[in-house]
């Protein structure tokens, strides 16, 4: 009986936590993190670069970046495919493209709610949201089985390998109820009524687990790092780089900003933590200048791709 008392008591203080706002939290000591590092190192770092020399590597970043826009755009049409919605177009691809730049947009669930829309005009409301709900989740499970390579440096890291045990049939429902919980702000945004009692009637999950989409979005988390990659080996020409280290330390650098709403599109969390989790084994002004350079690149793929909806959005005001 006093288990049961205590174990309620825990239960409802774990309910009282307000995560948005330690969230916030996280994100402002991110940012305040890598400032500190920035200003510490100013005297070292020189953001000069000929291009003669790297533009060609700057290049190949840039396109790594447009590439891993295109992997992930392609795994959200198979996660739609896999809940029942059959698209042989492609016009779900390049939807997803143009909108990728509303990640950047404060509040985070823009681009949630411009493909929420797009999608219902094809299907019914049920796929449209939990299709593009669980996307990020995804991103997330690629991710994260990545980090769990990182086993070879400690066995903490096979623990990473546990979002992918939700990605499948039997529990896919019990996971997406669980996000339907921590994105009431969604709710709002859309005015979607909740149909419980209709969700497994609306959605039809065609196979266990969804290969081609998952596959997609590890070679999304990927492509990204190759894009970073190229970008820390274009201030650093040392070769005692572990590529299986910075992969790690990447992936769930990333991981951690794209669960920190409050960060869009990770911007300051993930430099903060990949300067936090790699320590003193490569110069901190490299890093730095290497983390600038990568965002700006993978910023400018973003806003490229998305150019053509954000003029179209601009006529429209007009």
């Amino acid at each position: 009986m006093k288990l049961n008392i205590s174990n309620q008591l825990s239960w409802e203080f774990f309910k009282k936590i307000n995560f948005s706002c330690l969230k916030s939290i996280f994100f402002i000591s991110s940012l305040l993190y890598f400032f500190i590092y920035f200003f510490y190192n100013f005297d070292q770092i020189s953001f000069d670069i000929n291009l003669e020399k790297n533009g060609i590597n700057l290049s190949l970043s840039f396109l790594f970046c447009v590439l891993s826009i295109f992997l992930n755009a392609y795994s959200w049409k198979y996660i739609v495919n896999w809940f029942g919605k059959e698209c042989k177009r492609n016009n779900l691809v390049s939807f997803y493209v143009l909108t990728n730049i509303l990640k950047y947009v404060p509040g985070g669930i823009w681009h949630f709610v411009e493909r929420f829309n797009f999608i219902q005009k094809i299907s019914n409301p049920q796929i449209a949201f939990y299709s593009t709900l669980i996307e990020p989740y995804f991103m997330l499970s690629g991710s994260c089985l990545l980090v769990s390579l990182g086993v070879i440096f400690s066995p903490v890291y096979f623990f990473f390998i546990l979002p992918l045990v939700f990605l499948n049939r039997k529990l896919i429902y019990l996971l997406l109820k669980r996000l339907e919980s921590l994105k009431g702000k969604v709710f709002q945004v859309l005015r979607l009524v909740k149909l419980k009692d209709q969700f497994e009637k609306r959605i039809n999950i065609i196979s266990f687990f969804p290969t081609k989409a998952f596959l997609l979005e590890i070679g999304f988390v990927i492509s990204k790092f190759i894009g970073f990659y190229i970008c820390l080996t274009t201030f650093y020409t040392n070769n005692t780089l572990n590529i299986v280290f910075l992969l790690v330390i990447f992936s769930l650098s990333w991981s951690i900003g794209l669960i920190i709403p409050a960060a869009p599109s990770g911007v300051g969390v993930f430099e903060a933590c990949f300067l936090f989790l790699v320590g003193r084994n490569i110069p901190q002004n490299t890093i730095l200048v290497s983390l600038i350079y990568f965002r700006f690149i993978s910023t400018l793929a973003d806003f490229f791709l998305s150019f053509p909806f954000l003029i179209r959005k601009l006529i429209k005001r007009i």
